[in-house]
């Protein structure tokens, strides 16, 4: 994908999320803080059988983080939790670790996001939605126990 593509991809997410708004019968919730630059998330899933059956974000912050909010809730809704924990660890690869994204398989849109690994503080934006996801299958698997 070229650099035009990536921003077209990112400004539709976030002008038109996705999944925007909190999921009715959640299994759990979490919330995300960046304080170095105010963004926020709150992440909402309902975990039905080892399956992300819904998710949805509310919060406010950077296009980047909003973007990658919705871009997310895309790519998680109706799988298994282990193949998200799989595109957790596979996105985390992309933007933390810089590996490149010929190694990690097909990471759909996520893929616009590839530039953002450049500018150090805009890599917290874009997982910032993601660690909070993260923190809501923990909290989803404690309650099932």
């Amino acid at each position: 994908m070229d650099d035009e593509l990536y921003r077209e991809i990112l400004l539709d997410h976030y002008r038109h999320p996705r999944h925007r708004g909190a999921v009715g019968g959640a299994t759990a919730t979490a919330h995300g803080h960046n304080p170095l630059c105010g963004d926020e998330v709150d992440v909402s899933l309902k975990v039905s059988g080892r399956v992300v059956e819904d998710v949805g974000f509310e919060g406010q912050g950077c296009s980047i983080s909003m973007a990658s909010a919705s871009i997310m809730t895309e790519e998680v809704q109706g799988k298994p939790v282990p193949e998200v924990r799989e595109l957790i660890s596979r996105f985390r690869g992309l933007l933390v670790e810089g590996k490149d994204p010929s190694e990690l398989g097909e990471l759909g849109d996520l893929e616009a996001l590839t530039g953002v690994r450049k500018y150090v503080a805009r890599v917290k934006c874009a997982m910032l939605p993601w660690v909070a996801l993260e923190d809501g299958l923990k909290a989803a698997e404690q309650k099932v126990g």
